[in-house]
């Protein structure tokens, strides 16, 4: 009996599946293209302006005022202090009286010294009245001139005892005159340290009262030694300006002139004390106060000046990122000087007028498009036209 042959399921039909959908998958990359990545949207940053200007090349250092002069008054005799002729805190100018001490005890001494003197002025007159009757009667032999030289002799110890009596008397006129202690110089008085009808000592080691001359003070400060052939130089050439200012908001800074370099470096720090001496009319200026001394040695004229913010610091050195006129930005190195303010100085790499991020650069890379946040506070800047394909 013959057998019907077996008909067993073929795979055929799945590879042609496979085959149609791999045709439909290559027909549909070969007509639209590799699919493109998403655009970047532009980078949100400040920027600021190159400028050129000029501008002062200056020290700046950590100042303390002080006084030009400090007196501390003492009295140079003893007694009780009668008046005290000023207050506290008082402006006095030179020759002002400031104490009396008692001054009785000081006119006895005078009294006593002047009768003093007159006794033995008397008594030295008549001396010497006696010494020329004497020399003319040895002239004619009547007396023996052993008499004639001891009368001379008491007229000249007298006139010795009326030469110290005179001496005396001027020394208590000057204890009297002590008696009124006056202001050798124009300041101001700062706490009185001694009170009416307290015992005075002569030369005691406090003093009654301390003044400080505050018209003209002087500001101290100390800069490194490397700035001081700079200073010498610029100060040979004219009167160097030098400014104090109270905090860094301070918009009126007190003016003086630079007065004074030390002599000597000082070794442990590396630096040189300087001076400048105001006039302080505001008496803004108070000794003991610190401030922040600004030297001006000279002026960069066309200097081009960068916000600060705006150099960036890479492996290849310092740079900006400039926004170009399709609001695009190129890395630009460039070489910073002094900083002045917030600003810097550029010596080469940018042009005035040249706008340059200052925050931000953290999302830039050269090319990238930039949308300025500031555009409206930019002084005559005005963004460029998107460029084309860029998204907003």
């Amino acid at each position: 009996m013959m057998q019907r042959p077996v008909c067993r399921k073929s795979g055929l039909p799945a590879a042609v599946a496979a085959l149609a959908l791999s045709t439909v998958l290559l027909a549909s990359c070969t007509k639209g293209g590799p699919a493109a990545p998403p655009k970047r949207p532009p980078a949100a940053v400040t920027v600021g302006t190159v400028t050129q200007k000029t501008v002062p090349v200056q020290l700046t250092a950590i100042g303390n005022v002080e006084a030009v002069s400090t007196i501390q008054v003492k009295s140079q005799i003893g007694g009780v202090l009668q008046k005290a002729h000023f207050t506290e805190g008082q402006d006095v100018a030179k020759g002002a009286l400031l104490f009396t001490i008692d001054p009785r005890p000081y006119e006895a001494q005078v009294k006593q010294a002047e009768a003093n003197l007159a006794r033995d002025s008397a008594q030295m007159d008549n001396a010497r009245k006696d010494a020329n009757r004497y020399e003319e009667l040895v002239q004619k032999g009547y007396v023996a001139r052993e008499q004639y030289e001891q009368y001379l002799t008491n007229a000249t110890a007298l006139a010795a005892t009326v030469a110290a009596d005179q001496a005396l008397l001027d020394n208590a006129r000057l204890q009297l005159k002590y008696c009124s202690i006056y202001s050798p110089i124009s300041g101001r008085t700062g706490s009185l340290l001694a009170n009416e009808g307290n015992l005075i000592k002569a030369n005691a080691d406090t003093a009654m009262v301390v003044i400080n001359q505050i018209q003209p003070i002087y500001v101290t400060f100390s800069v490194p030694e490397h700035s001081l052939s700079e200073i010498k130089k610029y100060a040979a050439a004219g009167r160097l300006k030098v400014q104090a200012y109270f905090s860094k908001e301070d918009d009126a800074p007190e003016e003086g002139l630079f007065s004074f370099v030390d002599n000597a470096v000082d070794l442990s720090t590396g630096t040189i004390k300087l001076k400048g001496t105001f006039s302080n009319a505001r008496k803004k200026l108070w000794p003991g106060q610190f401030v922040t001394a600004v030297l001006t040695l000279t002026e960069l004229p066309g200097a081009l000046l960068v916000p600060t913010a705006a150099i960036q610091t890479g492996q290849e050195g310092q740079y900006v990122f400039v926004v170009r006129n399709d609001n695009t930005v190129d890395s630009r190195p460039v070489s910073a000087g002094m900083t002045v303010g917030n600003e810097t100085v550029i010596g080469k790499g940018l042009n005035p007028g040249e706008t340059v991020v200052t925050d931000g650069q953290l999302q830039l890379v050269p090319g990238a498009t930039v949308e300025i946040k500031n555009a409206n506070a930019m002084a005559g800047f005005k963004p460029a036209p998107t460029a084309a394909g860029a998204s907003r």
